[in-house]
């Protein structure tokens, strides 16, 4: 995207807001952005501007000027830099109704191509590129909200003049070589939070957090209890006690000694949820209820902002390693882990007349996988179009003809097992995931009868026994049943392992692969393309141009005295598995952000989920434009030639009820 006859816009106009703000009531630190611009006591003392690219410094506008200035300007051939593009882009759009036609923002380009770990603040970013540090007359602004003196005006313009120099600079280094396509999402990213078009269902809040709130008191009665009984870990245990139930146990990671295992994470308390015993199921259910604030705190959130007006979609383009999209630092929403069914997706609707429209990738990461692997076989049975799970768990076990409602227990081992062990997951590792919900699915605990059904007989059971290590790995498993039950359930895990590594041979290669490289190609620095991969010193260059980074890649000794990889200042563990799970869900969300971007030049794209696509249509248009959505999703994209793709969705009003 260049400042060209073929860009949307004929100029880019760099600015920086300076508003009122006071450290103890009315601040970003303890509101988020949309809290404070929709406030009452909101004030814009003024702006810096400047033409990106013109000679000059910038102009200093005071707030009385600055809707005239805004007028003046056609937006729809104008863009927008600003560093934390979501805070300035926002307060143009809400106060003075300011729509650029392309935002641009310094901050989430340097998050992807510096990392979010590092910090990307302005003064970081000018250090970094050894301009002149960033100033702080801003903190003597705090607390004037209503007025400002003339001699701290003319300061903070010539502060703000800085830092609109500063992100300009800071841009012409940043936008060398940086691929259009993902300045284009950038600005997606940030239109789902400036121009908010969803509405949400006040009413269904209300009576969500009234229900919540009998449920928990009836439940609290009922028990003869209080919220402080359960929230309190030694009152809980004495409780469990009351009821003949020794409270579980575990070795803390950070003490090192024997601790209450009582958080809801931990395998031997939902073992206890999940258990027999309905009084002490019905306890830890209470348990739950009182100290899993986070639905109700979100329904509160978004009630209070139903009442200030549209949903803004607060979204950090390139929180993730991979690309993917995380919430929003600071926006007390987290928009990617909803819970399906939740009165939350449904409250979330589309402005009245139109529809939402879901289309979300099926099993894209095991697709890109098994085409990255040369996995021929599992690439056949997603061209098939069947049931991958059942086919896979098939061949994985020796079912011929297997299906989900025949051998239910297997095909989801086998799903486990393309989810998990293609990332190259140890056995002790997923027995222990497997208690407590492997990837949000319900607890498992295997037992022989499964064990059995995985082809474990006793030879398999006598080598596993008889190594040291597996059974020094069984002991660090946190877990409420028998040793014997707990063998049973590990033998099985491991068989599952086992079986996906000789039947998915061909992602093993790619394993070894990955692995050989670390040496070869990340530490020594000698190129290595695979397919649509380039591995380079320190670097796995993706299709899209962008690179998954791992600065200062360096051996350690490690505790039994080998050495392993490690990178970045904390010393972040790198292996095969890690690789391999890094590049899948690194083009994963390549092959999802260019169908999005393909929705987005039809139909307004107002949020993302995974490897999900949001967008809105009019009711007129609405199953049109789902089945259109699903095409864009699936195209065949160059750099993955003969890729099966496939993709599902739904279309209402209502976010939770459009995909089930």
């Amino acid at each position: 995207m260049t400042n060209s006859t073929k860009a949307p816009f004929d100029q880019i106009i760099v600015l920086d807001f300076e508003t009122a703000w006071c450290k103890k009531s009315y601040t970003l630190s303890k509101m988020t952005t949309e809290e404070y611009v929709r406030d009452p006591r909101f004030k814009a003392w003024g702006l810096c501007w400047k033409i990106v690219g013109a000679e000059g410094a910038p102009e200093w506008l005071n707030g009385d000027e600055i809707q005239g200035w805004a007028d003046a300007i056609d937006w729809s051939r104008t863009a927008v830099l600003a560093h934390n593009a979501q805070f300035d882009v926002t307060i143009l759009a809400w106060r003075y109704g300011v729509q650029p036609c392309v935002i641009f923002d310094t901050l989430s380009m340097a998050r992807a191509l510096r990392g979010v770990e590092v910090g990307n603040s302005l003064a970081k970013l000018a250090a970094e590129f050894g301009l002149l540090p960033k100033g702080n007359a801003v903190h003597s602004t705090d607390g004037m909200l209503d007025e400002l003196p003339p001699e701290v005006e003319a300061e903070l313009a010539e502060y703000c003049a800085h830092d609109t120099y500063l992100c300009e600079q800071i841009f012409h280094r940043l936008r060398a070589g940086y691929p259009s396509k993902e300045l284009r999402l950038i600005d997606l990213t940030l239109r789902m939070y400036t121009r908010p078009l969803l509405e949400l269902d006040q009413d269904m809040l209300v009576d969500a957090l009234h229900e919540e709130k009998e449920t928990r008191e009836g439940l609290l009665a009922k028990l003869g209890v209080t919220e402080g009984d359960l929230a309190s870990n030694p009152k809980f245990a004495a409780l469990l006690r009351a009821l003949g139930c020794e409270p579980p146990m575990k070795t803390s990671k950070t003490t090192g000694k024997p601790t209450l295992a009582l958080a809801k994470n931990d395998a031997m308390f939902q073992a206890l949820l999940n258990g027999d015993r309905e009084d002490v199921a019905l306890l830890c259910e209470a348990r739950l209820r009182v100290k899993s604030t986070t639905e109700r705190t979100r329904a509160q959130r978004f009630l209070d902002i139903a009442k200030r007006g549209a949903l803004p979609v607060p979204l950090s383009y390139y929180g993730a390693l991979s690309g993917r999209w995380t919430a929003s630092r600071g926006s007390a929403i987290n928009m990617q882990n909803l819970k399906r069914r939740s009165f939350l997706r449904k409250a979330i609707m589309a402005p009245e007349g139109h529809q939402m429209i879901v289309a979300d990738l099926s099993q894209i990461e095991p697709r890109v996988l098994a085409w990255l692997a040369d996995y021929e076989d599992m690439l056949d049975i997603f061209r098939a179009k069947g049931d991958p799970y059942a086919q896979f768990g098939a061949r994985m076990f020796n079912v011929p003809g297997m299906t989900k409602e025949s051998h239910s227990e297997l095909r989801q081992s086998a799903k486990s097992a393309l989810l998990g062990a293609g990332y190259g997951l140890g056995w002790a590792s997923f027995a222990a995931q497997l208690l407590v919900g492997f990837l949000g699915a319900p607890p498992v605990r295997y037992t022989r009868a499964v064990a059995k059904k995985l082809g474990v007989d006793g030879d398999y059971l006598s080598r596993f026994l008889n190594r040291e290590e597996n059974i020094e790995r069984l002991s660090k498993i946190p877990h409420t049943c028998s040793e014997v039950e707990l063998v049973e359930h590990c033998v099985a895990a491991k068989k599952i392992i086992d079986n996906y590594r000789e039947t998915a041979h061909p992602v093993t290669s790619f394993w070894e692969l990955c692995s050989s490289l670390i040496q070869s190609a990340l530490a020594d620095g000698e190129e290595h393309t695979h397919k649509c991969l380039i591995f380079r010193k320190e670097e796995i260059v993706l299709p899209n141009g962008m690179s998954i980074r791992y600065p200062n890649l360096r051996q350690e000794k490690t505790a039994d005295g080998g050495r392993s990889w490690v990178y970045g200042p904390d010393a972040t563990k790198l292996y095969a598995g890690k690789i391999t799970n890094n590049v899948v869900q690194g083009t994963a969300r390549i092959v999802m952000t260019d169908g999005m971007l393909r929705i987005a030049k039809r139909y307004p794209v107002v949020g993302t989920v995974h490897d999900e696509c949001i967008a809105v249509a009019p009711d007129a248009e609405a199953q049109e434009a789902f089945d259109w959505m699903l095409e864009q999703m699936t195209l065949e994209p160059s750099y993955l030639p003969g890729i099966p793709l496939a993709a599902d969705g739904g279309v209402h009003r209502r976010y939770g009820s459009a995909k089930q």
